[in-house]
Order: C-alpha cells, then sequence, then structure tokens
C-alpha cells in the first residue's frame, strides 16, 4: 500500500473564531489557504501517485482540501472518516486502512499533531512523531502489504512551498 498523507492547507484563526462563537470543526480555509492548496495539489500530482481512495476528516478545513485535492487528480469524491478527527484513535485508523487493498493508493487528508503520530508510529512502531507536516504539506509511506507499526517507508516529505513550486 502506498499512503499519502496530506495536512489541510491555512484556516481561519481559531482565536477570531472563539469570539464568534463557532466551533473549530466549522474553520474554513482562508482564501490565501484555497490558493496555496491549489498550487500545492498541482505540484503533488506531479509527484505523487494516482489516488484510489481520498478520505478526509469530517472538518470543514480538511474536507475543503480535500474537496481541493480531489478536483486536481480526478478523484470524484473525498469519504469523510471520523477517525481522522482530531485526537480519534490510531488503531481504528489502521483498521480501515487495512479494509483497503493492498495494492491501494491512500491518501489522508487531517490534521497535525494528529498525521505525523501516525507517520512515526507507521515508520517506527513508536507512537511519537518523527516528523512535522506543515499546513499543505504532505508525505508518502510505502508498505509492501497492509500498514502495519514500524513496517513502513518514507518515500518522500515535502512542505508546501516545495510543493507550490512543483506545481509551477
Amino acid at each position: 500500500m502506498k499512503l499519502l498523507l496530506i495536512r489541510h492547507a491555512k484556516a481561519e484563526d481559531r482565536t477570531l473564531l472563539s469570539l464568534s462563537e463557532k466551533k473549530d470543526a466549522l474553520r474554513a480555509l482562508t482564501p490565501n489557504g484555497r490558493k496555496a492548496m491549489r498550487q500545492a495539489a498541482k505540484g503533488l500530482r506531479k509527484h505523487a501517485p494516482d489516488i484510489d481512495v481520498l478520505a478526509t476528516s469530517p472538518l470543514l478545513r480538511a474536507r475543503q482540501t480535500a474537496d481541493i485535492v480531489a478536483k486536481v487528480f480526478g478523484v470524484a469524491e473525498a469519504v469523510e472518516v471520523t477517525v481522522l478527527a482530531p485526537g480519534a484513535s490510531g488503531e481504528e485508523l489502521l483498521d480501515w486502512l487495512r479494509a483497503h487493498a493492498a495494492d491501494a493508493v491512500v491518501a489522508l487528508v487531517g490534521h497535525e499533531p494528529d498525521l505525523s503520530e501516525l507517520a512515526g508510529w507507521l515508520l517506527t512502531g513508536k507512537r511519537q512523531s518523527v516528523m512535522t507536516l506543515k499546513k499543505g504539506g504532505a508525505c508518502l509511506l510505502e508498505f509492501p502489504d497492509k500498514p502495519a507499526p514500524g513496517r513502513g517507508v518514507l518515500a518522500w516529505l515535502l512542505a508546501p512551498a516545495q510543493l507550490r513550486r512543483l506545481g509551477k
């Protein structure tokens, strides 16, 4: 399996939203965040394999990021997966991943620190982060078969600025 981890793009400031009583789950991407993600997704498209399954956290900013990725990759629709929400169980997400074909390319759009902790667990077998995904950044993990802790290999890790440059 190839596992593409994508952090959502830049979203509205949470401190401003607390003043307006909007919930964190409803924070949308900023106009600049959308624009930067469209460019980053074009770069990602040049560097990443075709996506078989695109999954997103149920939070609005992740959903909006996934929609941009889906459009650029020609994926019909992103699947909303509750175990991609911040603080969800890594074991449940791993179970969800294992339900897909061993040769699938699965892309997950989510949040920090959850994505970097997932990557660390899958790469080292230890529940600790070994990297940080910046907003709009991505990495590709590869597995000889189905994903398992400590069995992943980091193929690449790209910052959003690198992806945007690739997208030009």
